[in-house]
C-alpha cells in the first residue's frame, strides 16, 4: 500500500532558507511530515521559501519516494529517496550512531524548487524532509601549487562551512583503493551551480545525517572540475563516510549527477582519470591491480570477511547499490588503465620487512628501470643503500652491529615518485593490546542456548596486568570479569554472560597495565536484547527442485516484543537475498524461502539465514546455517558376488535383491558391501540423500549365459 505525504514549503521557511534571487546565505531546514493514508493537494507555497537540494529520512522498513516542484511550476518524476543507501560511515563509528534508527536518504540536487511531495511504500512510521538552500559561489577558484597534482578547488573556494564540522578528521595508516560514486540528482546543473551542489551536499551530510563532514574525499562535476571533499588534507589518508564497511583505507570520489542511463561527460572522465592517477600514485597503488580488503560490515559483506576489490572499484562492488550507475561503472576498467598511463614511471607496492637483524625492501616498477634504495638514521645520515635494474626491487640489508632504533627507507627509480617509509630495527617488541574482538557483539541471554554469552578475545605482546569490565551507557561499571590479573603474553578469552544485565547498550572495557605503569585500553560495544530467540532453520538441508520433497526452507523465530524484523540469506559471508523486512508482533514467527531470487535459482552449497530484530532498545541478531542441495546422489552396483554398491555421497540405500528389500544407511560416499549369500538373479538400487533427492534406479543381473546358482 502506498501512502502519500505532502509538504508545502511556505513562508515559514524564509527565516532559514535563502530568497529566490541569486546569492543569499546557505541554510537548511528540517520538516516533520505526519504519515497519513490520503493524498491531498497542498496550498500554494510562498515564493520566499525555496530550496535547491532535498534529502529524506524515515523510520520503518518501508521505502519513501519523493518529487519536487521547480519554481517555474513543473513537477519532477517520482524518485526513490535512498537509491544509494550504503553511502555511510563505517559501523560502530560515532558518525554512524548520530542518526541511529533512521533510514537516511541521498542528497538530491533539484535546483531552485518550492515544494516537495513524498509517498511511502510499506511500513513507514515517521518521515523528515531536510531542505537545503545553497546559492551560487562567488569565490574565485584556487588550485594547489604542486604541478604533479591536478587542479583541485579547495574547500574555501566552494564555500565549505568549517564551523559545522562535528569532529576532527581520522586517518588510515595506508590508502589501498578508490571507490567511485555518483551523487544522485539532476545532471543539468550549470557550471555556476556546481560548487553550490557540493556545498549543499556538505550541509545535508552534516546537518541532516549527523556526519562529521561531507562524506566524499573528492567530487568531480560534469565540466571536469575537481573539488576537495572531506576536511583533513588532499594528500592524507582521510577516512570518509562514502562506502559502508569500506571507508578506512579508501578514497571516495563522487561524480555530481546520476549515471544509470546517462553517460558521464568526456571532461568528467578525463578529470576522474587525472585525479585517480595522482592520488593513487601518492599511495604507490597500481590503478589496474586488485587488493584484498577486510570488510568492517555492510549489507553485502559481513564484518571480518576478506573481499577482493579492484584498485578502482565502484560503490556497487562494496554494497547493494546501483552506484555509480551502469554507464559510469562500465567505464571504470578503462579509466583505471588511463590513470595508470598518466605520469609514468611509477613505483608500486613498496614495503619494508625487518626480521632479527635483516631488513628487506621490495617494490614493483611500472617498467624496467635502474633503481636505488637507501637507509637513513634518525640524525639524517645515510647508513646503507643498494642499486639494481629491472621491473622489481628486492634488496636485503644486514643490520648487524647497527644501533637499534627507527630508520627511514626509500626506493627511487627514474623519474618516479620516490617511495619512503620508516621501520624500527633491533628493538624489542613494544607492549601492545591487540586483536581485540567480541563474538557476538549482540547477545540475547534468554536461556535458549543461542547467543546467550559473548566471548571476548585479545592478545598481549608481553605479560601485563589485565582488567576486563562491563560498563553501562554513562560509563558506570556494572560487572568486572577480570580484576587486575597478571596475564602472560599470548591470546586469551573471557566470557561475558548477560544474564544479570538489563536490555540495552553496554561497553566491554579492556585495560592492560605494564610493570612500568603504562596503561593500554580497548573498548568494545556490547548490545543486550532478549527480543529475539529460538532461531531455527528447517530442514537443515533442503532441495528446491520442484519434486515436492523438502522444496522449502523455513526460518522460524520467537519475538518477546514487537519489532522490525529483517531476514537475509548469506553464502560464505556474502549477501545473497533480502528475504523479509517488516514489523511483527510478539510470538512465534516463520518465513519461508523457495531457493529463488529475482535473478533466478541460486547454486548448491552452505548458506546462513541471518535474523535481525530491531526494537526501541536496539537490534538483536542471530545466524543459523543450512544447506541447499539439488543434486541427486549416484548409485551403482559394482558386483553381484559379493554384492557391492558404490554411492556418491552419504545416503539411505534401498536395495531390492530377488524380491527381498534391504535398507542401509551410508555415512559417507564410496563402495559398501551388502550382505547376501550367493549370486543374486536381479538387483535394483535407489539412494536418497538428506535433502530428499533420489538417485536414478540402478540395476544389475548376471552376465548372459550365466545364471544364478540355485540356493
Amino acid at each position: 500500500m502506498r501512502r502519500f505525504l505532502v509538504l508545502s514549503v511556505a513562508a515559514g521557511l524564509a527565516a532559514a532558507l535563502a530568497p529566490s534571487a541569486p546569492g543569499g546565505v546557505a541554510g537548511t531546514r528540517v520538516v516533520e511530515l505526519a504519515a497519513r493514508g490520503d493524498r491531498s493537494e497542498a496550498a500554494r507555497s510562498s515564493a520566499e521559501g525555496r530550496f535547491t537540494l532535498v534529502g529524506v529520512h524515515w523510520r520503518g522498513p518501508g521505502r519513501v519516494q519523493f518529487r519536487t516542484r521547480s519554481v517555474d511550476g513543473a513537477w519532477s518524476r517520482w524518485r526513490d529517496a535512498a537509491p544509494e543507501a550504503e553511502d555511510a560511515p563505517d559501523p560502530g563509528s560515532l558518525e554512524a550512531t548520530r542518526r541511529a534508527g533512521w533510514r537516511v536518504g541521498n542528497p538530491w540536487w533539484v535546483g531552485p524548487s518550492d515544494r516537495v511531495e513524498t509517498r511511502t511504500v510499506g511500513r513507514v512510521t515517521r518521515v523528515r524532509a531536510h531542505l537545503v538552500w545553497s546559492p551560487e559561489s562567488r569565490v574565485p577558484y584556487r588550485s594547489p601549487a604542486a604541478t604533479s597534482a591536478p587542479a583541485i578547488v579547495p574547500r574555501l573556494s566552494w564555500g565549505a562551512d568549517e564551523s559545522i564540522r562535528r569532529g576532527p578528521p581520522t586517518y588510515a595508516s595506508a590508502l589501498r583503493f578508490a571507490v567511485v560514486h555518483h551523487t544522485a540528482g539532476a545532471n543539468d546543473y550549470t557550471r555556476a551551480e556546481a560548487a553550490s551542489v557540493v556545498k549543499a551536499i556538505q550541509l545535508y551530510h552534516v546537518r541532516g545525517n549527523g556526519w562529521n563532514d561531507i562524506g566524499y574525499n573528492f567530487l568531480v562535476d560534469r565540466f571536469g572540475t575537481i573539488y576537495e571533499g572531506r576536511f583533513g588534507g588532499t594528500e592524507r589518508n582521510v577516512v570518509g563516510a562514502h562506502a559502508l564497511g569500506f571507508n578506512t583505507g579508501s578514497v571516495g570520489i563522487a561524480l555530481l549527477g546520476t549515471y544509470g542511463s546517462t553517460a558521464p561527460s568526456r571532461a568528467a572522465q578525463d578529470a576522474l582519470a587525472r585525479l585517480l592517477a595522482w592520488r593513487l600514485d601518492l599511495a604507490h597503488v597500481d590503478p589496474t591491480a586488485f587488493t584484498t580488503v577486510i570488510s568492517a560490515g555492510s549489507e553485502k559483506y559481513a564484518s571480518g570477511l576478506p573481499v577482493l576489490l579492484r584498485s578502482v572499484s565502484g560503490h556497487r562492488d562494496t554494497g547493494y547499490t546501483e552506484c555509480p550507475g551502469n554507464l559510469l561503472f562500465a567505464r571504470l576498467n578503462e579509466l583505471a588503465r588511463t590513470a595508470n598511463a598518466i605520469g609514468l614511471p611509477k613505483v608500486y607496492e613498496p614495503r619494508a620487512d625487518a626480521t632479527a637483524r635483516l631488513l628487506r625492501i621490495r617494490a614493483r616498477l611500472s617498467s624496467p628501470l635502474s633503481w636505488t634504495t637507501s637507509i637513513v638514521d634518525a640524525a639524517g645520515a645515510e647508513v646503507a643503500g643498494g642499486t639494481g635494474t629491472g621491473a622489481s626491487v628486492d634488496w636485503i640489508w644486514d643490520a648487524t652491529g647497527v644501533a637499534s632504533g627507527r630508520y627511514t627507507w626509500a626506493v627511487r627509480a627514474g623519474g618516479a615518485r620516490p617511495a619512503t617509509g620508516s621501520i624500527r630495527i633491533g628493538a624489542a617488541e613494544l607492549p601492545a593490546l591487540e586483536d581485540v574482538s567480541a563474538q557476538p557483539e549482540s547477545i540475547s541471554p534468554n536461556g535458549d542456548g543461542q547467543a546467550d554469552v559473548s566471548v571476548v578475545s585479545y592478545r598481549l605482546t608481553t605479560a601485563m596486568n589485565m582488567t576486563v569490565a562491563v560498563t553501562d551507557a554513562i560509563g558506570g561499571v556494572v560487572s568486572t570479569l577480570v580484576d587486575r590479573v597478571w596475564t602472560p603474553a599470548g591470546t586469551h578469552t573471557v566470557e561475558v554472560d548477560g544474564a544479570a544485565l538489563a536490555d540495552g547498550d553496554y561497553s566491554v572495557v579492556l585495560t592492560a597495565r605494564t610493570a612500568a605503569g603504562a596503561e593500554l585500553r580497548k573498548i568494545l560495544p556490547l548490545h543486550v536484547s532478549r527480543t529475539l530467540g529460538l532461531v531455527a532453520v528447517t530442514p537443515a538441508v533442503f532441495s528446491p527442485n520442484g519434486d515436492g520433497r523438502r522444496d522449502l526452507v523455513r526460518v522460524s523465530f520467537t519475538l518477546a516484543v514487537a519489532a522490525d524484523v529483517r531476514v537475509r540469506v548469506f553464502r560464505e559471508g556474502r549477501g545473497v537475498l533480502a528475504l523479509f523486512a517488516s514489523g511483527l508482533l510478539p510470538g512465534v514467527q516463520e518465513v519461508t524461502w523457495d531457493g529463488l531470487r529475482a535473478s533466478g535459482p541460486v547454486r548448491d552449497g552452505p548458506y546462513t539465514a541471518l535474523v535481525e530484530a530491531r526494537d526501541p532498545v536496539g537490534t538483536a541478531s542471530f545466524a543459523a546455517p543450512f544447506v541447499l542441495d539439488t543434486a541427486a546422489p549416484v548409485a551403482q552396483v559394482v558386483s553381484g558376488r559379493p554384492l557391492r554398491i558404490r554411492v556418491s555421497e552419504p545416503a539411505a540405500l534401498v536395495v531390492r535383491v530377488d524380491g527381498t528389500t534391504i535398507r542401509r544407511q551410508v555415512a559417507k560416499g564410496g563402495v559398501v558391501r551388502v550382505p547376501w549369500d550367493g549370486t543374486p538373479a536381479r538387483v535394483r538400487v535407489v539412494a536418497w540423500d538428506e535433502a530428499g533427492n533420489m538417485s536414478r534406479l540402478a540395476t544389475w543381473a548376471p552376465p548372459r549365459g550365466r545364471s544364478a546358482p540355485r540356493e
